[in-house]
């Protein structure tokens, strides 16, 4: 085996052993979807992974703003009380620049509040993993390890990069010990 293979399975080993539990509660193989599309409102930034993982991106801040300010008290037109984390307008794949959207989904996009945008997420197959239970600021990027360490061959690796979000619903109400599911657009 080449020297790459061998660091990519044992990234691969690595990320399936953080993610799971002993009471079975992760999956270790991503559940596949088909999801509607729909359209959330939210606040956006541009940012790309390297940025991120150096220590001056952009997300952290967005989640800030987005907290502090009350931001999800603000959307008009919410569905339900739960807020995503959008990923779209992927420039090619994982390393290029993305648009990031912490918001909502609503029903309608017909009254979106200054500063924030409308996104429509596509319809489309996703592969939904599910994190650990945890600080959601450790199972979250250990969740996003492990999606990228999936192979291409297997369940949920052909990605689309189309739009991915992450779901934020009760079980993330403590961010000490949340739970969060992440939908990964699939070919």
């Amino acid at each position: 085996m080449s020297r790459n293979i061998c660091i990519r399975a044992a990234i691969y080993a690595l990320a399936i052993t953080l993610t799971t539990s002993a009471s079975g509660e992760v999956q270790v193989t991503p559940k596949i979807v088909e999801q509607t599309g729909f359209t959330m409102v939210g606040i956006s930034a541009r940012t790309r992974n390297a940025k991120e993982m150096s220590g001056k991106g952009v997300i952290g801040q967005q989640w800030d703003r987005f907290m502090k300010e009350g931001l999800l008290s603000k959307i008009p037109n919410k569905v339900d009380s739960n807020i995503l984390a959008v990923y779209t307008d992927y420039e090619s794949d994982a390393n290029g620049a993305y648009t990031s959207i912490i918001g909502a989904r609503v029903s309608s996009a017909a009254d979106v509040p200054p500063g924030m945008v409308a996104k429509k997420i596509p319809a489309g197959r996703y592969a939904v993993f599910t994190s650990e239970k945890g600080f959601v600021g450790k199972v979250v990027p250990e969740i996003w390890m492990r999606i990228w360490a999936v192979p291409k061959s297997a369940p949920g690796g052909n990605r689309a990069y189309q739009a991915d979000f992450e779901v934020y619903d009760q079980r993330a109400a403590d961010p000490q010990n949340a739970q969060v599911d992440i939908y990964v657009g699939i070919k």
